[in-house]
């Protein structure tokens, strides 16, 4: 940091890296909790020598610089204050013959680092320290064993604890899709050997929460749950109703990412003829990009901890919330690729089965959103969780851009509210004199996008009384048809 630099952060109101302690004869109590803070979250600056009061700074200099320095660096180093020994470096600042210290105390590798005990542990919110929660401190514990926690073996188990469905459907898919793949021909137990189900005979973690038994995943992960709602509105208060649809819980993440994906299907625009798990090997269509984010968000989750990861569907916009913080800084994440698995096999058994990128976090392919609808692809973190969302644009089937700001609309252009508009006239006359399912119908429009169908084409069909419904008091019925109605039928004849 330069003489400007520092210059420039004394007239700034906010910081969240850069904090100013006096310590003009000694150092302050305080200085400890900063510098837990910053090792916690993603370092900072201390500086030694200037008073803060409210948004002023007076510049009071340090009058025994080279004490205070070993002062602050030896009680780093020592490893009697702090549970980890810490390091820092400094600068020297002179202002008008006043002398400034300034020390960068770097992110810790390993955390949390705490003054003392683990109750003392801080972070960094805003320009202040806070006291971090236990939900956080364990969080950042559970860190201390990324990369290698799903690789553990789980004595006692064997491949016999595995849903033997869901390992016939993975291995099939496999075959459909990776065909070259070396092991795809072995008996079960010598190829989850091979590709990390197992060792020895022996069930991994990461083998049992990928296609393991309810009863044994619950065994051993006790808090394994991926949940996925549609939302009708922009958040949960403004829904009409809390949800339309809510996935059940499943055994195991590959039973949950097939049922994700296909109800994901719905919102966005694919190729309606696709192999069962909806996308092609070099498929660059929406779904892909949802693709990804979804394969990142069941792979890197942290499932030992007491949140889940959570999939929402709303109008405006699709949210992957995880447990488990991104492990590098968001400021990198569109320019560098960084491959920093928390479950390495996880990301190996989707790799296997070509559903996730070889490199990175597929970053880049979720990036593809962006060009596809004009909507954004934001990334968010903290110590306990990292989110991806999906904003939907003026390009994604389903939604229309304008003020509502992408909530689904019935009319396309500027066709006048009292009069049908041509999308809904087109259902009507494939409809016509005939009685069809959804499927049947979306087929014969040849549209990809069931949702879009659904909000711009029939519901808009249904409220404006042309088509009716086979079980008008049951909307979502299995066996659901429509028809039209006799006002349908006056408009198309």
């Amino acid at each position: 940091m330069t003489k400007e630099e520092l210059l420039q952060k004394l007239t700034e109101i906010e910081w969240d890296d850069f904090e100013c302690k006096r310590a003009q004869d000694k150092l302050p109590d305080d200085v400890w909790s900063t510098v837990s803070a910053f090792s916690n979250t993603s370092g900072g600056w201390i500086i030694f020598g200037v008073k803060q009061q409210g948004k002023l700074f007076e510049i009071n200099g340090v009058n025994n610089g080279e004490k205070t320095e070993s002062d602050f660096l030896n009680t780093l180093r020592n490893g009697q204050k702090f549970n980890m020994r810490l390091t820092a470096r400094g600068q020297k600042y002179y202002f008008d013959g006043k002398l400034v210290l300034a020390f960068f105390v770097p992110s810790s590798i390993v955390k949390p680092i705490y003054v003392g005990s683990p109750t003392n542990t801080y972070i960094r919110t805003g320009s202040g320290d806070r006291r971090a929660t236990e939900t956080e401190v364990m969080a950042m514990m559970r860190d201390q064993a990324f990369g290698c926690k799903s690789e553990q073996v789980v004595e006692g188990t064997s491949i016999n604890d595995l849903n033997k469905s869901s390992l016939e459907i993975y291995r099939n898919h496999i075959r459909n899709d990776n065909p070259s793949f070396p092991y795809k021909d072995l008996p079960d137990d010598q190829f989850c050997d091979k590709v990390g189900i197992s060792k020895d005979g022996q069930l991994t973690i990461g083998g049992i929460l990928m296609l393991g038994q309810r009863d044994v995943v619950q065994r051993h992960i006790s808090n394994f749950w991926i949940d996925y709602l549609e939302i009708p509105g922009k958040s949960l208060a403004d829904a009409q109703v809390r949800y339309t649809f809510r996935m059940q819980e499943q055994d195991n993440i590959w039973e949950s990412y097939q049922i994700i994906l296909q109800r994901l299907r719905n919102f966005v625009d694919a190729p309606y003829e696709a192999r069962p798990d909806g996308v092609g090997a070099e498929d660059e269509s929406q779904l892909y990009a949802l693709r990804e984010g979804l394969t990142n968000c069941c792979a890197h989750a942290d499932y030992f901890s007491p949140m889940h990861p959570t999939i929402r569907v709303f109008t405006d916009r699709i949210e992957l919330q995880n447990p488990g913080r991104f492990m590098f800084p968001l400021s990198e994440l569109r320019t560098q690729i960084h491959s920093i698995p928390r479950n390495p096999n996880l990301i190996k058994f989707f790799r296997y089965a070509k559903l996730g990128e070889n490199a990175g976090y597929g970053i880049d392919k979720m990036l593809v959103w962006e060009k596809l609808t004009k909507g954004r692809v934001e990334f968010a973190s903290d110590l306990v969780c990292s989110t991806i969302t999906y904003w939907f644009g003026e390009q994604a089937s389903g939604y229309i851009s304008g003020q509502d700001g992408g909530q689904p609309s019935d009319q396309v252009g500027d066709q006048p509210s009292d009069q049908p508009s041509d999308q809904v006239l087109k259902v009507l006359n494939c409809i016509r004199d005939n009685v069809y399912t959804m499927n049947v119908l979306q087929k014969k429009l040849k549209i990809s996008s069931r949702r879009y169908v659904r909000i711009n084409m029939l519901n808009p069909a249904i409220e404006g009384g042309y088509v009716l419904r086979a079980y008008p008091d049951k909307p979502n019925h299995p066996n659901q048809r429509y028809y039209l109605s006799e006002k349908g039928l006056k408009l198309v004849k």
